[in-house]
């Protein structure tokens, strides 16, 4: 029987002024990573320096929104509603903890290609998840 996706109440996330811009691109549709102008990579959680080279000079980047599950859990007994936690790992290098929504759960496996949705939390504020890519 097919674990199906539901939608359930997302708490507000807790917004700084250096995380503001990320949250405000995902009110827009976009996903931003942070990017290292020294050592050439991007980094996710957004910070304000590179944790690979502790460089300072970061700056926001539009990703493509896709990526693959890197691993994932599915949990059905934390709540009232199942739900997927994974990490993706962005085509642009970065690995994110996310959700996987809108899909049948039972049916994710690690490696399969996904792409960035948003969901509103409590407060309205859009939270990026992931969605399986359909061939």
């Amino acid at each position: 029987m097919s674990t199906l996706y539901q939608d359930r109440p997302l708490s507000a996330p807790l917004q700084t002024p250096e995380n503001r811009p990320y949250f405000e691109a995902a009110s827009a549709g976009k996903l931003l990573v942070r990017f290292c102008l020294d050592c050439g990579k991007a980094h996710h959680y957004p910070r304000s320096f590179c944790p690979l080279c502790h460089s300072s000079r970061v700056e926001w980047k539009e990703t493509s929104g896709r990526g693959t599950i890197y691993t994932y859990t599915v949990t059905r007994r934390v709540g009232p509603v199942p739900y997927a936690l994974a990490y993706v790992t962005l085509d642009e290098g970065p690995t994110m903890m996310t959700n996987i929504v809108d899909c049948d759960l039972d049916s994710l496996s690690v490696g399969q290609p996904v792409k960035v949705t948003f969901k509103a939390s409590e407060d309205g504020t859009a939270i990026p998840m992931f969605t399986p890519i359909l061939s």
